[in-house]
């Protein structure tokens, strides 16, 4: 297995147009089957630094559903990469391991997975300087475990875990 680097870029406009690009074509070969998509993530903050990865969530009715996305998403270079930890979420990368360019979230449209990954979107969006926070802590982090990205992840999840708690409570 090859080694993963953590690098952090400046925002980038650029990702917002990535993003549809590929919105477009899971849309054109799922059809129907996708309830809802959108753009999640740090590169999904405007003016907020990330790794140069889009991430993208799709809701779907039935979870288990999915296995059906796995061969026409192969079509446009997206592998489907088993996660049994991840519980009721299923993944898939576009890139090779460790560089990927584009990882699709897929779980159930209004689960706590979905709505929890659309609050930490829009918490940030609405407070910019809490997501300045995450930007600095991030980038902390990168320089602490460039060559480590697993621990890097798990670093950050206190922080992701306020937020998406401080978000619950703003909602109220």
């Amino acid at each position: 297995m090859t080694q993963t680097t953590v690098t952090i870029c400046d925002y980038n406009p650029e990702w917002k147009d990535k993003f549809n690009d590929e919105k477009e074509k899971i849309i054109s070969l799922l059809g129907k089957q996708v309830i809802g998509i959108e753009h999640i993530g740090s590169t999904s903050i405007k003016g907020l630094a990330a790794k140069p990865i889009i991430d993208i969530l799709i809701g779907v009715e039935d979870i288990e559903d999915v296995e059906r996305f796995v061969n026409p998403l192969k079509t446009v270079e997206y592998e489907y990469v088993p996660k049994p930890e991840w519980g009721d979420r299923r993944f898939f990368r576009k890139g090779t391991w460790g560089k990927g360019t584009v990882h699709i979230h897929i779980c159930e449209i209004n689960s706590k997975e979905w709505k929890e990954k659309l609050l930490f979107r829009d918490y940030f969006r609405k407070h910019p300087e809490i997501a300045q926070e995450y930007e600095y802590l991030k980038k902390s982090l990168a320089a602490t475990y460039k060559n480590d990205r697993h621990t890097y992840t798990n670093k950050k999840a206190p922080f992701i875990q306020h937020v998406i708690e401080k978000a619950k409570t703003d909602k109220k």
